[in-house]
């Protein structure tokens, strides 16, 4: 097959994913992991497997189509011998090698087994109810009081901004649970409609935009014996539950203030009172990272500060971590040891542990992406290199050999060849991607910029992610393809995450640049630097259209997805972590108003836009496309139909790449 088939590989395989073991949890005693896998690459529908450490046997648990369900498993819950997950809003049970159904009123979700294997906790119509693994005594612990108001859950800005994408815990004895009560009756409503199917109704959603209302998160303490506490703490200067869980020690919370300066930590007692175990506090915004706070076994507090230009693990206040390794995320503890990763080069992250006796220690080797989680004994290492996109895990114990699980993620058509590059004085992270077979001396090549170049992604990593297939395809087209992670993107410490603060346009754009000169400095006669071009989605598509509008005397072609063109329409806590609350500092806004420079535009520029994207709205190319229209400034626009904010349609997948190509080809005359 021909490197012309990748973008329909990249469809049918949903980018690589389809196939991959993933979701990976240990038993206490370390003997068997649980995994949800599909059964091929091409198949959506993901299984729960269990995997023997001992014998290295894989079996399957649980498989969606033989329960009549066509959705797969996306998430599941254990609890000794036991999983629990939904499908189509039915709860069901996994145990020693059975599954059955568990009788739930309505439509269930987020399913939690208390941690004695007697009780699941779930949500429905916004209730948090919980039922016997037996499948009696359902009933609610909190219903909602209100339209608008839900027990349990995550509200917008938890999921996709703080990394708690729940809103329920159990008590280790599985007497009570800490709960959520997320009120969204102030949060401004939106309405997303298919303009290709005028006859459905528009779709409602509560969406906080920044500088508005944000919903109003409260805990309380809901025990099985019908009681209701209210978790105290300030709420008017700390607005934000930014993460929360029960452990041996008790309930604990951190709340945020709205400008995201200061950081909680604080126990909970069982009145509801609370106290302050630890507070960080930063000039410009204190970091979230998954995985915290946590707490030990012994109780010891587990964190990150920000010191000088690195952002170290911390354990009771303290830095355990050295200098220049840059802590990404906590994975979990077990006893007093804690599981991290952390990137010395940020191109590569690998998994470490720490021990009060022992120190730090890498459990990874080699260039890419390493995560994992471990208990018992067992150690579940995922690694994703540029000829595995899809990820390798394999499960380490000591003394014995190691077991791959099994994975039938389809091996790439194209192997993609990037060139890692340090560039400039910033020392520019970049991924140069030239055509198969390129020669020196062939003449320039035409240039594209394939960034996303903000906050939470890097490309220039030596993981191999799906977009290296994506820029070396572009690459193979006859472009040299240069991806470059400038400031504001992670991995390089706390200096450079927030050299963008204030400023989200001016610094990512000089970076691109600068990166562009340099390969051109290095690289004499590379690069045709009268055809450059641009391409990007979400972030990265605010930095295409930007580039285009801003400079263009360096891009002379854009290719912009999901761009958001006006910061005051996105959410607060992303948003103003960045910019300050817009009535504050509206000039932080207006500096990075794609809006505003409509006027600016000389440059063929594409706009696409998935007309059902519930992150990145419909009104943000829609308005752009107006102000250019009114500025007499002629582009192009794509709408995808039924498309959220990153398509998975195979059809608009495989054919937006072809048509990117072609607007590139005719507009940079390449």
């Amino acid at each position: 097959m021909t490197t012309d088939s990748l973008p329909h590989q990249l469809a049918r395989t949903r980018r690589f994913t389809l196939g991959a073991p993933t979701r990976p949890t240990v038993s206490v005693d370390g003997a068997t992991v649980l995994f949800l896998r599909s059964r091929g690459g091409t198949d959506p529908l993901d299984c729960l497997w269990a995997l023997d450490t001992a014998s290295g046997e894989e079996r399957l648990i649980a498989d969606p189509a033989a329960l009549g369900s066509t959705s797969g498993i996306t998430a599941y819950d254990t609890s000794g011998s036991l999983a629990v997950f939904t499908l189509d809003g039915a709860l069901w049970l996994a145990s020693r090698g059975t599954v059955r159904a568990v009788p739930a009123t309505g439509d269930a979700e987020d399913p939690r087994l208390d941690p004695t294997g007697r009780r699941i906790a779930y949500i429905s119509g916004g209730a948090l109810r919980v039922v016997g693994v037996d499948g009696e005594d359902d009933r609610p612990l909190a219903e909602p009081e209100a339209e608008d108001v839900a027990y349990g859950l995550a509200e917008y800005v938890a999921a996709e901004e703080m990394y708690r994408d729940r809103g329920h815990w159990w008590s280790p004895d599985g007497t009570a649970l800490l709960v959520t009560r997320v009120d969204e009756r102030e949060v401004t409503r939106w309405f997303l409609a298919d303009p290709t199917d005028p006859r459905r109704p528009p779709r409602a959603i509560r969406y906080p935009l920044a500088g508005t209302t944000n919903a109003e998160v409260t805990l309380w303490l809901l025990g099985l014996d019908g009681s209701r506490t209210e978790v105290r703490w300030d709420r008017t200067a700390f607005e934000y539950l930014t993460a929360a869980g029960w452990d041996g020690h008790g309930p604990y919370a951190a709340v945020q203030s709205r400008d995201q300066r200061t950081v909680r930590t604080l126990a909970v007692a069982p009145d509801g009172a609370t106290r302050v175990l630890a507070e960080q506090r930063d000039e410009h915004w204190v970091e979230l990272l998954p995985g915290l706070p946590v707490r030990t076994a012994g109780g010891a507090l587990v964190d990150s500060t920000d010191v000088g230009d690195t952002r170290h693990l911390t354990v009771d206040g303290k830095p355990v971590t050295p200098a220049g390794l840059q802590l990404r995320a906590v994975l979990g503890t077990e006893g007093e040891q804690v599981l991290f990763t952390a990137s010395e080069e940020p191109t590569e992250t690998h998994l470490w542990t720490y021990e009060p006796d022992g120190g730090i220690r890498r459990l990874s080797d080699g260039p890419g992406l390493h995560t994992g989680v471990r208990r018992g004994g067992a150690l579940v290492l995922t690694t994703r290199t540029p000829d595995h996109p899809g990820g390798r895990t394999t499960v380490l114990r000591d003394g014995a050999p190691a077991l791959p699980l099994t994975s039938h993620v389809e091996p790439p058509l194209l192997a993609a060849r990037p060139e890692f590059l340090r560039l400039g004085p910033h020392e520019l992270r970049a991924a140069l991607f030239l055509p198969t077979g390129h020669q020196p001396g062939n003449g320039p090549l035409p240039v594209l910029l394939d960034p996303y170049g903000g906050p939470a992604t890097q490309k220039a990593t030596t993981g191999g992610l799906w977009w290296s297939q994506v820029s070396q395809w572009f690459a193979d087209q006859g472009f040299a393809v240069l991806v470059v992670d400038g400031r504001g993107t992670p991995g390089r410490g706390p200096r450079w995450d927030k050299a963008i603060h204030g400023d989200k346009a001016g610094p990512a754009l000089e970076d691109q640049i600068e990166g562009l000169h340099e390969i051109a400095r290095l690289r004499p006669g590379l690069l045709d630097l009268d055809r450059v071009g641009i391409r990007g989605w979400s972030y990265g598509g605010f930095l295409a259209a930007l580039a285009v509008l801003r400079r263009p005397d360096v891009f002379h072609a854009a290719s912009a997805g999901a761009a958001p063109t006006d910061h005051r329409l996105y959410d607060t806590h992303w948003q103003e972590r960045f910019l300050g609350h817009p009535d504050e500092h509206p000039e932080h806004y207006d500096s990075c108003d794609l809006i505003a420079e409509a006027p600016k535009l000389s440059r063929p520029l594409l706009l696409i836009q998935g007309l059902a994207d519930d992150n990145v709205y419909p009104v943000h190319t829609l308005r752009l496309s107006a102000a250019l229209l009114a500025a007499g400034r002629p582009h192009e626009v794509l709408p995808l139909r039924g498309a959220g904010h990153r398509p998975t349609d195979e059809a608009t997948v495989e054919n937006l790449l072809h048509h990117e190509l072609s607007f590139l080809k005719r507009s940079l005359n390449a």
